[in-house]
């Protein structure tokens, strides 16, 4: 046996060794039968849709150096422009989406979102010029906006604090995943399908990519879950399941839909949590950016006349970059979830991006070709924190579902706001790949990212200790916040706190 302390209630409470390993073994057999049919359905349809977002969301950069520059005659920024309009239509869609969310059914809103984008990325196979790329990929941003929130929120309605951080993290590292199956995608389509049907491998990618994500649109549609509060009984959930799913939610301290009035959405920010939790998500997601200029250094070895790396090893070489990611985020959700504290790896992650950032900026492209690859490959190890910070943010609001909802869509919203046009100052596509200011903003950039881990640490255990000392003379202040609690009575407490 190991004791842990619960970062909510202060106490300390004994767990088995096994439980770090996976956390549904040391629970009742009826309890781990319900979150095994759960994260069979609900995390499995979750992996499969980012894996497929994030196929059709990287696809743009591996077309665009397999081919598609040179047919469509895009030059400049064009490629930073086509990203941003993107961007542009992902953040116009986030907050209503999710708002929306706590009003009608996700398994009806997400999948069908998801079967949009996907017809319109193979739409992208049509494109004749540089308008019609950024008209198309601003309605694919505007679709897949209904979904990474959106399922942030929905996992952080059925989870429990020791849970949420492992499967917010698992279905993020599909984000490393298919950027990864985008490279060895491009590659075989460009070599296998160049030139099939009057098609160039580019398009053929945009093609392959919609059909691979259509059908798991469809899937969703059986298999996704709406919320504990409206999900009807089922072949996949008994009423004894919903109910005891419900039961957990309240014993975590996170309310069901209640309504919106004009007093409750000023409510949204008269509290801390959303100043300092959207800043957090804003600089951990525009820390990764020199992660982007390995396939242009790759690229830039290639003079006329003399090809060192072909398109396929170009496209390929990089994917390191995302294994990298992949292992480094299942060691945040698992070192998180065993502290039950969701700041220590953002401390860490940051402080070593910083690192590599450095070593990129003060080193030569063409002299230290080893040094200079390795830590290209470090360049997205803070790429897994997402899922911790929007973890956070569902535990820490927990106590009202709308905010809860609006906190975690605002996170990716602005975040999305500043990655518009943030990555086309700092790294600008014909800066490619030094990219020097961009490179040493990035270093600030990450240490902006620990302060404000720090903060909102410094800020929850202080809540936590005004918490405790009102919960024991059963009485508080207005502007104390409840967090997470472990024990329905404490979370009955909360409640009383609340209203």
């Amino acid at each position: 046996m190991s004791s842990i302390k619960s970062e909510s209630t202060g106490q300390s409470k004994k767990r088995p060794l096994r439980s770090y390993i996976w956390d549904t073994w040391d629970k009742s057999p009826e309890e781990r039968r319900f979150l095994n049919k759960l994260d069979a359905c609900l995390l499995s349809y979750a992996a499969l849709s980012y894996f497929s977002k994030y196929l059709d969301q990287q696809n743009i950069t591996n077309a665009y150096v397999s081919g598609m520059q040179e047919d469509l005659k895009l030059h400049g920024n064009q490629l930073n422009y086509i990203t941003t309009a993107w961007t542009c239509g992902y953040v116009i869609g986030q907050i209503p989406s999710n708002l929306l969310l706590t009003r009608i059914r996700p398994s009806l809103w997400i999948p069908a979102m998801e079967i949009i984008w996907s017809v319109l990325t193979m739409v992208l196979a049509t494109s004749k010029s540089f308008t019609s790329l950024v008209v198309i990929r601003f309605f694919v941003g505007l679709a897949e906006s209904s979904f990474y929130p959106a399922i942030q929120y929905v996992i952080g309605s059925w989870y429990k604090g020791d849970e949420l951080g492992k499967r917010a993290c698992i279905f993020h590292t599909t984000s490393a995943i298919g950027p990864m199956f985008s490279g060895f995608l491009q590659t075989g389509a460009y070599n296998g399908l160049n030139g099939r049907l009057g098609l160039a491998g580019w398009q053929w990618l945009f093609i392959i990519d919609g059909i691979i994500t259509i059908p798991i649109g469809l899937l969703g549609f059986l298999i996704m879950p709406d919320l504990p509060y409206n999900t009807k009984p089922s072949a996949l959930y008994t009423e004894d399941q919903l109910a005891m799913a419900r039961k957990r939610m309240e014993e975590a301290g996170r309310r069901p839909p209640t309504k919106y009035t004009k007093k409750k959405i000023i409510g949204f920010f008269k509290t801390w949590h959303i100043w300092t939790l959207v800043p957090l998500y804003i600089l951990f997601n525009n820390g990764g950016n020199p992660s982007t200029s390995m396939i242009f250094w790759l690229k830039s070895f290639n003079t006329p006349g003399h090809t060192v790396y072909t398109v396929g090893q170009i496209n390929l070489y990089p994917l390191g970059i995302n294994a990298v990611q992949v292992v480094t985020t299942l060691i945040w959700a698992w070192w998180s979830d065993a502290v039950r504290a969701r700041w220590p790896p953002m401390i860490v992650a940051g402080l070593w991006q910083m690192v590599n950032c450095i070593v990129l900026a003060s080193s030569p492209l063409y002299t230290h070709i080893t040094r200079r690859w390795v830590f290209y490959y470090f360049t997205l190890c803070q790429g897994g924190l997402s899922g911790l910070i929007l973890a956070w943010a569902n535990e820490l609001t927990g106590y009202d579902n709308e905010k809860r909802s609006f906190v975690v869509a605002c996170c990716n919203t602005f975040a999305y706001v500043f990655q518009a046009w943030l990555p086309i100052v700092l790294f600008p596509q014909v800066e490619q790949p030094r990219v020097q200011k961009g490179t040493i903003a990035t270093v600030f950039i990450n240490f902006g990212m620990v302060c404000f881990a720090l903060l909102t640490m410094i800020l929850q255990k202080r809540d936590e200790r005004r918490n405790r000392k009102y919960l024991d003379d059963d009485e508080a202040p207005v502007n104390v916040l409840p967090l997470e609690l472990e024990a329905s009575d404490d979370a009955s407490k909360t409640s009383k706190l609340n209203d």
